[in-house]
């Protein structure tokens, strides 16, 4: 049950490198302590790499839960548990190739309840959320009525889409 002062909180979390499925297990054990509580875990879903195609297919899913911390004390704790996955960020070398690149790990915090925030550390809902079938797909299984501050209905941005290759894995199963 929801007290008063949670807020729901949405995160992607992805792999393309390695043993994803483990990887993205991992990441929803963490998550859960954040803390979120009531967390519902979508299916995990199969995703062609969207602006760089020369890397291996992204498994990612969808967590959302409610929680009383604050949006940038969720960044910076996912950020860190990215880290300790075996990510490694370069913010002096990170490009746009390396940023959009392979990984091991990939922790996005999509939107906390109908917060905006625009600063140099965190952007909220997520710039991109709503152009992201692997992210919108697996949102709108878990919560068919979800809402993305600024855009709408999950649900029609889902619809509205282009086939982005995104497909949902039923022989593989996120557990925790």
């Amino acid at each position: 049950m929801k007290s008063d002062s949670e807020r729901l909180a949405v995160f992607s979390i992805g792999s393309n490198l390695g043993d994803r499925l483990s990887f993205l297990t991992q990441a929803v054990n963490e998550l859960v302590n954040l803390p979120l509580t009531d967390v519902a875990i979508s299916s995990v879903y199969e995703t062609k790499p969207l602006d760089f195609t020369d890397q291996p297919d992204f498994l990612n899913a969808i967590v959302i839960g409610n929680t009383t911390a604050p949006a940038l004390e969720l960044l910076r704790k996912a950020l860190r548990l990215e880290a300790a996955l075996g990510r490694v960020r370069n913010p002096a070398t990170d490009s746009l190739v390396l940023v959009k690149g392979p990984r091991v790990i990939d922790i996005d915090l999509i939107a906390v309840a109908d917060e905006r925030i625009d600063s140099a550390e965190l952007t909220l809902p997520h710039p991109r959320a709503h152009q992201r079938g692997f992210v919108l797909l697996p949102w709108l299984e878990i919560a068919d009525d979800a809402q993305l501050p600024g855009h709408g209905s999950v649900a029609t941005l889902a619809a509205a889409l282009p086939d982005q290759g995104v497909r949902r894995r039923t022989d593989l199963e996120l557990v925790r």
